[in-house]
């Protein structure tokens, strides 16, 4: 299928081609004609999947339809988009900007970390559709500078991630400030209970499209997990980055502080590292980015949050530094690379305090994790586990306590998938078996989301 099959107009379609966008991904293809047709929809949808233009493309298309209402001689919000973190909602409103090139429909993107002042500025100005994170949303609706009572598509991007990150009051709110008859696309890569009870609530008769497994992970992502002691995590990497087994990387830790720390100690091994996470206000999020993006930076130290939303293309590495917590956030992470057409390797450094940890995301995934142990980085099998500091100050992710519980054996005697060899470098491993994870994205090419 291409995308003139899909019922988009003309300037749309030049839109995308000008972006090198041939045929739409299995969420273009199954969610626009539904978007188009003003239904509702419950959208499973990874970070990667192309999902930001299966609502936009459609809205644009719907705005263009009729001429712009206007309330006390200013434009009226016809569309908002709640995002979880200023990243994704400034990436949503330049994806706005780039399918609209060809009829031009003003936008805003509203989040915290900047000026109050200029955003209300921009919001004078009439945008049409806004892109807002919940929070700083909420407080220019206490501030009278925005108004949401023309409303008539709301969409939840990445729905999931807002709740986990505690918005679930905060959505409700926004809710009950909107117009009753409105379109309402919710996108989430995982559907737990809550999402389902939020569905629920506000979603009618809606249409459903689901095109990644549930907690599945990149076709295109190599996994491995390298073991090694607590306390040579950070050595590790700095070999792995001068060995030139590591070139470019997003590399995760579970704090602000962690992330912090491994940037520091990384640049004073000479390697250029930047920090991003939610204490880093937002000029220093978009330039570390930004250095990233044109190689200025070689690694980019980052929590799930901070991550969350990124768009970086042809991402060649993640590493987990630090396992998360919830074994979900893993097929997160992962996602990060792999994307575009392009193999990704996802390494994660894992000492025998996250044992548990890595059970329970292998139990996730249905299938053990390939394993390689790096030359002179072998675990001191005699170290006992240590206690886990679970998140940072102000982190409102899920606790989780430690359980040894005898589940799983130390590394070098894991009998799932053998005793790993020693390899180096360029080495071919050594067990028939490793490879890719099975397929999870299916998708021609992966638009940018």
């Amino acid at each position: 299928m291409s995308f003139d099959q899909l019922g988009l107009a003309p300037e749309l379609l030049r839109a995308v081609a000008q972006e090198g966008y041939t045929k739409p991904t299995p969420v273009q293809r199954d969610a626009i004609p539904h978007v188009l047709a003003r239904r509702d929809l419950l959208a499973g949808a990874q970070t990667g999947t192309g999902k930001t233009a299966a609502f936009v493309l459609p809205i644009l298309q719907r705005l263009n339809e009729r001429a712009p209402q206007t309330h006390n001689g200013r434009r009226s919000i016809r569309v908002l988009v709640l995002a979880p973190t200023r990243e994704l909602a400034l990436q949503v409103e330049e994806s706005v900007r780039t399918y609209g090139r060809q009829r031009p429909v003003m936008s805003a993107a509203i989040y915290g970390g900047v000026g109050f002042d200029q955003q209300v500025r921009r919001l004078r100005q009439g945008p049409q559709i806004v892109v807002a994170t919940p929070g700083r949303l909420l407080d220019h609706v206490s501030q009278g500078t925005i108004d949401l009572s023309r409303v008539e598509v709301l969409v939840l991007d990445e729905a999931d991630r807002m709740l986990d990150m505690g918005f679930i009051h905060d959505i409700r709110r926004i809710l009950a400030l909107l117009p009753a008859e409105r379109q309402n696309l919710l996108f989430s890569a995982t559907f737990s209970a809550d999402i389902r009870r939020l569905a629920a609530d506000f979603l009618r008769q809606p249409a459903f499209v689901q095109v990644t497994p549930k907690n599945t992970a990149a076709e295109l992502v190599r996994q491995v997990v390298l073991p090694v002691d607590r306390a040579r995590k950070r050595e590790l990497l700095s070999q792995l980055v001068r060995s030139g087994r590591i070139y470019q990387a997003l590399v995760f830790t579970r704090t602000k502080h962690g992330a912090d720390r491994l940037a520091e100690q990384l640049g004073r091994d000479g390697i250029n590292a930047a920090a991003i996470h939610g204490n880093k206000s937002q000029p220093q999020r978009i330039r570390a980015l930004r250095e990233f993006k044109q190689n200025k930076v070689a690694i980019l130290v980052a929590t799930d949050i901070a991550a969350r939303g990124l768009d970086i293309d042809a991402l060649p590495h993640v590493v987990n530094y630090e396992l998360p917590m919830v074994a979900s956030d893993y097929v997160h992470r992962i996602g990060r690379t792999g994307r575009a057409g392009t193999d990704g390797d996802a390494l994660s450094l894992v000492c025998v305090d996250e044992q548990p940890l890595l059970a329970d995301i292998e139990a996730l995934l249905g299938h053990p994790i390939e394993t390689e142990l790096i030359a002179g980085f072998e675990p001191d099998p005699t170290l006992r586990p240590q206690a886990i500091q679970a998140r940072s100050a102000g982190h409102r992710g899920p606790r989780r306590q430690r359980h040894d519980g005898g589940r799983r054996p130390s590394f070098g005697q894991r009998p799932s998938i053998g005793r790993p060899q020693p390899v180096h470098r360029n080495r071919q491993h050594t067990r028939p078996h490793a490879g890719r994870s099975p397929v999870a994205m299916p998708g021609e090419r992966l638009a940018s989301s």
